[in-house]
């Protein structure tokens, strides 16, 4: 919060704090010419005539100079609304002064905090929104589509034992082959969309299962370290530490051309940290795509802050750190 203007302090319009920068050269010139030993003759001279260019040029610099001072404030006022990102909380300005560009630094400062606050509050509901939105689909392909993937599956076995033709049979076992391969791979997407081991089993168990499954999918060799004794966390961060290594692994997977990824979860100091590193071509020059900020805004729903950086190997670091008194640890 930006500190309160004191009440009974005249405050200065920007208007006349620039009329009087303004005024104070044109006084400054006007006592020069009225006590300076110097004349204008009738041609000008060009010893005159170099006096009063060199005095309107002293002039231009000081009114410059001093507009420069006068304005800054409003300089930092807009180049911090050209690069202010609601994903970032905290970017305020500093007030400086009761005049008519503190009010106005102060109101933007004051803005600033208000769209923080709605943001949280919209990414919340949608967030919310989102996860059921998963549970559910979660629900309907582990009920409906392995249901009925697991009866085509036992199908397929009892016609392949009735039949007597060699090559028929091997078609059907290809057959049963396919089939369970789709009914491993909904299984899989079903715990993405909900991960049951995070509700059953807790964050650990379910961070290793992520990234066991991870490096089965993928290929990458995936090192975990966990350090026991994780102090409580509620449901909500349990759930944003483990979808934000979702999303860390998802990127290393897709973009990152990586071969190796180290992820940790530490505590200590008041914070539970989440560390993502692997060792491909790094976050370079590319913009923050849709998976960045959204652990940006998933990060703001229990007040952490997630940091990106280049790994010791090179590649990309992802670090989330998030505080424990807000768990009431």
């Amino acid at each position: 919060m930006t500190a309160p203007v004191k009440e009974g302090v005249l405050a200065v319009p920007l208007f006349w704090r620039i009329f009087a920068l303004n005024a104070v050269v044109l006084a400054s010139a006007t006592a020069l010419l009225l006590w300076a030993p110097v004349t204008v003759s009738v041609p000008v001279l060009f010893t005159e005539a170099v006096v009063l260019v060199g005095g309107m040029v002293v002039m231009l610099v000081a009114n410059a100079v001093l507009l420069h001072v006068g304005l800054a404030p409003l300089d930092r006022l807009s180049r911090r609304m050209a690069t202010v990102d609601l994903l970032r909380p905290g970017q305020r300005l500093p007030v400086a002064g009761r005049g008519g560009v503190s009010h106005l630094i102060s109101a933007f400062n004051d803005m600033l905090a208000r769209l923080e606050a709605e943001r949280a509050a919209s990414s919340t509901r949608a967030l919310s929104a989102q996860e059921a939105e998963r549970r559910r689909i979660a629900q309907e392909l582990h009920d409906e589509v392995g249901q009925s993937l697991t009866a085509v599956l036992l199908e397929l076995i009892r016609a392949a034992e009735r039949v007597d033709d060699a090559d028929l049979r091997t078609d059907l076992h290809h057959a049963q082959e396919t089939t369970r391969e789709s009914l491993d791979e909904v299984r899989r997407l079903a715990r993405r969309l909900r991960p049951g081991v995070l509700e059953d089993l807790g964050l650990v168990s379910a961070l290793t299962a992520l990234a066991t499954d991870w490096s089965t999918h993928t290929g990458l060799a995936i090192l975990h370290e966990f350090q026991p004794g994780l102090p409580a966390l509620d449901e909500q961060t349990e759930l944003v530490i483990y979808r934000v290594a979702q999303e860390g692994l998802t990127n290393v997977a897709r973009h990152a051309d990586a071969g190796r990824v180290e992820i940790s979860l530490q505590h200590g100091g008041g914070v539970v940290s989440l560390r993502i590193r692997d060792d491909g071509r790094g976050l370079g020059l590319a913009h923050e795509g849709a998976g960045i900020r959204g652990m940006r805004e998933r990060a703001l729903l229990v007040g952490a802050t997630l940091d990106l950086g280049v790994s010791p190997t090179g590649g990309a670091e992802v670090n989330l750190l998030v505080p424990l008194d807000r768990n009431g640890t």
